[in-house]
């Protein structure tokens, strides 16, 4: 499958109703920033009948400032979620070779690819040709969880600046941890860090991210994504959510101890832990090909991948009862 959290795939060949199956197939916390605590159903008509306010698109980037820790001087473009910022940014870029480190999300070689960009792949920093003009990063990366670390973000992202490129720091995942962001390295060069709202709040379907970087850069991007990019509703929800702090550092212990309960169990059944973050696992598996098929008949999504047919990569389950779900399904597959 393409990407995760979409099971109509799934259905279409295993069967049943989307209530019956457990998707463990995205990185989105299964745990969503309480709706109680929203003001939708407070919201005023006039958000749902007028075009979205500079006010609250304003507000969203200030919540989002100061949750993110992006510095002075550093401009904050938000859209609606990431993947359409993925689109825009190589269609802003100059001409020039983009490296990608991976295995990584596939969004960004396909972006770069349609606008024009030679694409080349790399597993390791050391590989970079010197011809390379511009390089993505995804940190943590998508689906092993790998850091790259500031310094030599830092050392690329200069000598990039000195080849008139981007460093494009994809940190979908860094809500996780307060230390890993490179939002500092935005202010002298020319890097994009780019934040998803949806993955750590749970809140994926009201389309909200946010781009990261040096005033020049952010105002071409909002330049290009024009007026009105967020609906009204997702600016003030954005907005609510990001400024609770208390809620998000709560939030990263109760990830960090599901995802040792889901460990232990994919452990208990034969799976090496071998990366990922507290919102996804990745796994090993002799069989993991034949484990993937035994949990889709049972009604378990999770994700494979083409590149290696020995590793899964499972979401977080919600609950005790999710998680004993697996655990017997688990059990079943490999009888």
């Amino acid at each position: 499958m393409k990407h995760g959290g979409d099971l109509t795939g799934a259905i279409a060949r295993y069967g049943g109703a989307a209530e019956a199956w457990l998707d463990l197939s995205t990185g989105i916390n299964p745990w969503s920033y309480p709706i109680q605590a929203l003001p939708v159903q407070a919201l005023p008509d006039h958000v749902w009948q007028r075009l979205p306010s500079r006010a609250d698109e304003i507000a969203v980037c200030d919540a989002a400032r100061m949750a993110y820790g992006v510095p002075d001087g550093v401009g904050i473009v938000a859209a609606a979620g990431t993947q359409a910022l993925i689109q825009w940014l190589p269609r802003l870029a100059i001409d020039g070779r983009v490296a990608i480190l991976g295995p990584t999300y596939g969004e960004h070689a396909a972006a770069w690819r349609q606008a024009g960009h030679d694409v080349v792949a790399i597993d390791r920093l050391d590989a970079l040709a010197a011809d390379t003009r511009h390089v993505v990063i995804v940190n943590p990366n998508n689906p092993d969880g790998r850091i790259v670390d500031r310094e030599a973000l830092a050392r690329l992202a200069t000598s990039l600046r000195a080849r008139g490129g981007w460093l494009v720091i994809d940190e979908a995942f860094a809500d996780v941890s307060e230390h890993i962001s490179a939002v500092a390295l935005c202010r002298d060069d020319p890097v994009v860090v780019l934040r998803s709202f949806g993955k750590f709040y749970g809140l994926a379907g009201i389309r909200l991210g946010f781009a990261i970087a040096r005033a020049d850069i952010a105002n071409a991007i909002q330049n290009a994504i024009g007026p009105w990019a967020c609906s009204g509703p997702a600016l003030i929800v954005g907005a609510r959510a990001l400024r609770d702090h208390d809620w998000r550092d709560r939030m990263r212990e109760r990830l960090a101890r599901q995802a040792d309960r889901l460990d232990h169990v994919l452990c208990q059944h034969g799976c090496a832990i071998v990366g990922g973050t507290t919102l996804y696992r990745l796994a090993r598996h002799r069989d993991a090909t034949l484990i993937h098929a035994g949990l889709a008949r049972q009604k378990i999504w999770c994700r494979r991948f083409e590149w290696d047919g020995g590793l899964l990569r499972f979401g977080l389950p919600p609950d005790q009862p999710a998680l004993d779900r697996l655990a017997a399904a688990l059990k079943q597959t490999g009888e």
